[in-house]
Order: C-alpha cells, then structure tokens, then sequence
C-alpha cells in the first residue's frame, strides 16, 4: 500500500491526510497563522474536513490548553441561538429553570469554532459582531458583563459573497471574520489526494472493524478516480468503512462499493482510452488533410506523402469522414 502522508495534529488523533499541492498550500496556511490570535474563516463545501482544520489551527496555537468549542450554527433553534452562544440567567425565559454558562464563556482562554455561520440570523450576527469589536458577552436576562479570551474559527460551505449581496449576512460581520480566509478544496481538485486517502481510512477502519483488509483492487482504485465525489472526504470515509466491514478477505474489490459506484465500473479505464483515440484520431485526421491538400486531392500520392499504402489511406478517409475530392484543383 502506497505511503500516506498525514499532517498531524500535536495528539496525532486527527491527522489531515493529503500530499497535493493544494493541501500543501492550506497546510502552510494553518502552519502560518496558528500561533496568533486572528479570526479565520475556513470555507469549503461539506465534507471537505473544516473541523479538521479548527482543530489543527487550535492544538498548534498557544491556546492549545484551552478547550476547543465546538459550535454547528445549523443545528441549533434560532429562539436558543443568544442562549446557546452567550448564556442566560435563571427565568431569563419560559422554562430556563437554571442559570447556564453559555459556549463563548465554555471557551474562554481557547477557541471557539462556529461552524455554518452562515446560518445564523441578522439579530444573531449584530450580537456576535459585537463580540468581536469588545470581547465581551452579555448573558440573556443578566445586566453583567462578561469578557471573554476567546480566538474565533468560522467555517462555511456557503458563498458569504452571495449571502451578502442578497442581504442574508452583515457585510461588516463578513469583513470582521474574513480576516485570514483559508479555502479548503473539494475532493474533486484534489486528485492526487484520492489513493492515499482511501488507503489510510483502510488502515483505519480494519483496524476498528477487526477485518483482515489490507489493500484496495486496481479496479476500485480506477472507479475512485473517475467519481467526482460530490460529499468529499466524508463520502469517501463512508464508502471505505462500509467495503471494509464487506469485505472477507484482505481486498477491497468492486463488489464491496455501493451500487452506484459498481455501475462506473470500467468508466475511468474507458474514458482515459476514448481520450486518447480521439487524441489520435484528430492527428491522423489533419495529417491525411495535409497530404491531400498537397497532393490536390490524389490519394495515391497522398499516400506517397504519408509513407504508407493507397489502401490504408482510403480505408482512413472513409472512416474519418473526409471528402478527398473537395481538395481537388
């Protein structure tokens, strides 16, 4: 199995796989502003592995004793967003029966990561906005303040630039957040990573699973290139932790892959090969037009030109669709 290339974390429990050149740029990225205190904006499309890169611009950071907070904007109920983020005092609202410490003051002196920050509403924005500019939060229901030690991480597979011209986010809380914009690729603009990271989610998951796989068949290797992969890296964990509880023996083979990537079996092989007989096709062709037009159209002399038979030459242009007589005169 070829050599994988994981960038660590400082634990070594969440390595980011990748070799390509683009990876290589988003590692300098995290390398270069990790140790500081500026807000990142991590945008890429789902599946890329954004909370990967939180956690390895946080454990590489001197906040790195600090905890890491993790909060999906999406998934929590626009009526609890202030709560959520900010706390809230006992009776603040219906049913707050106790006061609680809300995720900002969880991770004051690490960070915090807010991912789809896209997903938070207009009012949402203006309170976090202003937590940016003072570094101070205000519990629901409490007149205190709090200051908060906390570095942002935002991610999203949203385009914010889209967002902003449709009035949906605060321009100048994109301006507040889009500090150091890293942008992770999709899997698709990541070809060189495909091999390597299916190889190291084998190792992985028969290690997990108990299974004896150890290697991947040249065949599903040749469907894996050609998939374009629209739920990224998560798609492809997905598709390997399920061969690998398939699989009996120590090969994956195409049987073990879902349906819909056993029906591209061959595709990737076929289109490499339709590429290149229309690559020759196209050489042949202009270079029978050439001789032809130098021999007006004769297509024994043409073939003269050529250094190869009348008959060839004839059974080339039949087949090509070219009209010998148009060169004529």
């Amino acid at each position: 199995m070829d050599m994988i290339f994981p960038y660590l974390s400082h634990t070594g429990a969440f390595p980011i796989v990748g070799c390509s050149k683009v990876m290589q740029n988003v590692f300098s990225l995290i390398d270069r502003v990790a140790d500081s205190n500026i807000t990142v904006l991590i945008q890429g499309e789902t599946g890329t592995g954004k909370e990967l890169i939180s956690r390895a611009i946080h454990e590489r950071s001197h906040r790195l004793k600090g905890k890491l907070v993790q909060v999906n904007c999406a998934a929590i109920p626009e009526t609890l967003m202030e709560s959520e983020l900010f706390g809230h005092e006992k009776g603040a609202f219906t049913g707050a029966l106790y006061p609680r410490r809300g995720r900002f003051e969880e991770a004051n002196g690490g960070t915090i990561f807010l991912d789809e920050i896209s997903e938070l509403s207009l009012s949402a924005q203006a309170k976090l906005l202003r937590v940016l500019q003072e570094r101070q939060i205000q519990p629901l229901g409490s007149s205190r303040v709090i200051n908060v030690d906390v570095r942002i991480i935002a991610a999203t597979n949203m385009n914010l630039e889209q967002s902003l011209s449709l009035g949906r986010f605060r321009s100048d809380l994109f301006y507040r957040l889009n500090v150091f914009p890293i942008y992770l690729p999709p899997l698709r603009e990541r070809e060189g990573d495909i091999r390597i990271l299916a190889d190291y989610f084998v190792i992985r998951y028969a290690k997990e699973l108990g299974r004896p796989v150890k290697k991947i068949s040249p065949s599903v290797y040749d469907i894996f290139m050609a998939y374009n992969w629209p739920g990224n890296v998560r798609e492809l964990e997905n598709c390997i932790e399920r061969a690998v509880l398939l699989a009996d023996g120590e090969t994956i083979e195409t049987q073990h892959l879902p349906i819909f990537l056993q029906s591209r079996e061959g595709s990737g092989v076929k289109k490499r090969i339709d590429g290149l007989s229309s690559a020759v096709e196209s050489q042949e062709r202009e270079m029978i037009i050439s001789a032809l037009k130098q021999s007006n159209g004769n297509q024994t002399r043409a073939a003269d030109l050529l250094g190869t038979t009348k008959r060839v030459i004839q059974y080339k242009i039949k087949k090509l669709g070219i009209d010998y007589r148009s060169f004529r005169g």
